[in-house]
């Protein structure tokens, strides 16, 4: 992967030693995450830094959110195409409360009554992970 300073500057965010430390962090992950689990991650660093870090991640399409119901704001990689976001199946485990990207699985289209105009779609699914069901 190119340097991270550069990835940050090509998506239009200046790249500081705190959003080049949660890029770093959050990168490579395949589960949706909340900000509790990175202060986890990164005890050293301030929670509202962190936050104020993932918003400006989610405003230039790094990051995307997810309302899985469970109560805490979670942020999935966001692998999209411009300002296009590709929409895909979040799967939220009951028992663990971890979400997935289901990348490979697309939000069927719907089709709205006239005049409506969707500006967002979440689609969750709810049920039990692997690991949980061992």
């Amino acid at each position: 992967m190119e340097d991270i300073g550069d990835y940050l500057a090509e998506h239009g965010v200046r790249p500081t030693a705190v959003r080049m430390l949660v890029w770093r962090a959050v990168k490579d992950r395949y589960k949706a995450f909340s900000l509790s689990d990175l202060e986890q991650q990164m005890p050293e660093m301030d929670r509202s830094s962190i936050f104020r870090t993932l918003r400006l991640f989610v405003q230039h399409s790094l990051l995307h959110e997810i309302d899985d119901g469970t109560g805490r704001q979670k942020y999935c990689l966001c692998r999209c195409e411009g300002d296009v976001h590709l929409n895909h199946i979040h799967f939220t485990c009951g028992v663990c409360g971890k979400t997935y990207c289901l990348t490979d699985y697309v939000i069927p289209q719907v089709d709205l009554p006239e005049g409506f105009v969707p500006e967002d779609v979440e689609y969750i699914v709810k049920g039990v992970c692997p690991a949980c069901r061992k």
